[in-house]
């Protein structure tokens, strides 16, 4: 896992509460930082916030979707913007929406949905949590 996110707490509480369910995970404080580290951790799923410094989450999630070797990897956007607000970024490969403040059990689900073969969503299709 590759939780992204700017403020340090939210990355804390993201990475115990996977870590707590047995996941393996690595943070990056922005999208410039996500995108040096990738290739290198080679995650399952990747968290992104939307609003950070350098590099924000859905350029990063563009440069993932771009990128033949991370195309397919899934990308749960956890943010404290609205679904219109990045509605129309879901061509960009994002697979689910986790709105803040969240529940830990809920993105804990989330996830682990995305890493089951069925648990993959076509662009058009993207979930909010909690929402849908």
């Amino acid at each position: 896992m590759l939780v992204v996110d700017d403020n340090k707490v939210i990355r804390q509480l993201i990475r115990v509460n996977l870590e707590l369910e047995g996941f393996e995970v690595v943070t990056a404080s922005d999208g410039a930082e996500c995108l040096e580290v990738v290739h290198e951790v080679r995650p399952d799923v990747v968290t992104l916030d939307v609003v950070m410094p350098r590099l924000d989450g859905i350029s990063t999630a563009a440069c993932l979707h771009a990128d033949p070797r991370t195309r397919k990897l899934p990308i749960a956007m956890v943010t404290s913007c609205t679904r219109y607000e990045v509605e129309r970024d879901l061509k960009f490969g994002i697979d689910a929406f986790v709105p803040k403040p969240f529940e830990p059990s809920e993105l804990v689900e989330v996830v682990k949905r995305l890493l089951t073969p069925e648990g993959g969503y076509d662009a058009g299709e993207a979930e909010w949590a909690g929402l849908s």
